[in-house]
């Protein structure tokens, strides 16, 4: 808790404690849980009720969102009807008493999904989440005009901030670009129709943020610091990616994993919503969320570099090392070229 500066204190404060039952005087202890690149989660049980509580605290967006916590929280109540997520039961984005947004939620059991043994589990949860229906004008969520330039924009002021380092690698650099160039042609060549539905999808489908308790249990999607209203196809496209993959295991699916995997994402819809075409359009976002994974890590890259930076996660400087390697890249290269 002495990391983040003032956190201490905040969770003695009336309204904090008020909002959550807690007994006057802090009676529960705070553990730190896990860490993310922009955010810092500690478990706590509540000394009233005996529930296991997760106090979540944002340090950065992705999103360059004033309230990043805020939106996260707005997401999860949405998606509250689909028994897949965690619930909320405080936020608070003002920034007023701390210089970090605060969620707290439900603390969920499960283990992180094994591509080798969860993939039904995980098609089971993605089927259940994209299949709540939220009216756009109602959603209150971000929505690009195109989804596929959109991530390509991105990367491409993600990959700036390596380009315009001295620390970056010249060969690097080529590499990087020779890779952007073709997924943006790649993107102009695909014209993508008006998608048949659409609804709030994560974006960010690393094995990591599945909680998988297995067959007759529960099975979770948690970690939503990036949720758009869009094509379902968007998050299915990340979610097979190798790029994703490949980030907290060493695993790229077999052409038949994937198969196997959207045959059985299809069933669990069945008729709940418009399924057309929904093959042929996560292809494309499988191939064009490639680059976004190695534009990010670029920029992850120069930014472990600063000693400055709040979170250091030495498994995920690893990673980076992995990714921005010849051999990663010439995968990659070889992926977008089938």
């Amino acid at each position: 808790m002495e990391r983040i500066k003032g956190l201490n204190e905040y969770v003695k404060n009336k309204k904090y404690r008020k909002a959550l039952n807690l007994p006057n005087e802090q009676e529960e202890e705070y553990t730190m849980l896990a860490q993310g690149e922009y955010n810092i989660n500690y478990s706590f049980t509540h000394p009233k009720t005996g529930k296991k509580l997760l106090l979540r605290v944002n340090c950065g967006s992705q999103m360059h969102l004033e309230n990043q916590i805020g939106y996260e929280c707005h997401a999860l109540q949405l998606l509250e009807a689909s028994g897949r997520t965690p619930k909320v039961l405080y936020v608070d984005g003002s920034r007023k008493f701390l210089d970090h947004g605060v969620l707290v939620m439900e603390y969920l059991p499960g283990k992180a999904l094994d591509y080798h043994t969860d993939l039904k589990y995980a098609a089971e949860c993605l089927a259940d989440i994209h299949s709540v229906r939220i009216p756009e004008s109602e959603s209150g969520l971000i929505r690009p005009e195109n989804p596929l330039t959109a991530i390509l924009e991105e990367c491409e002021e993600m990959v700036k901030i390596y380009m315009d380092s001295p620390l970056g690698k010249d060969r690097m650099k080529r590499k990087i670009r020779d890779l952007l160039d073709k997924a943006w042609k790649k993107a102009k060549e695909f014209h993508m129709e008006d998608s048949p539905y659409q609804c709030c999808i994560n974006t960010e489908l690393n094995s990591t943020n599945f909680l998988i308790g297995g067959e007759g249990k529960p099975n979770y999607l948690i970690d939503w610091e990036k949720p758009l209203f869009g094509d379902p196809v968007q998050d299915l496209g990340h979610f097979l990616a190798p790029t994703t993959t490949f980030w907290k295991t060493d695993v790229i699916l077999r052409e038949e994993e994937i198969e196997n995997f959207l045959n059985e994402y299809l069933k669990c819809v069945g008729a709940r919503f418009d399924i057309t075409g929904l093959k042929e359009r996560t292809k494309v976002f499988m191939e064009i969320t490639c680059l976004r994974g190695i534009t990010w890590c670029a920029m992850a890259w120069v930014q472990y570099q600063q000693p400055d930076k709040l979170i250091i996660n030495e498994s995920t400087y690893r990673k980076l090392e992995d990714y921005l390697s010849d051999g990663f890249l010439e995968k990659i290269e070889i992926f977008l070229e089938q």
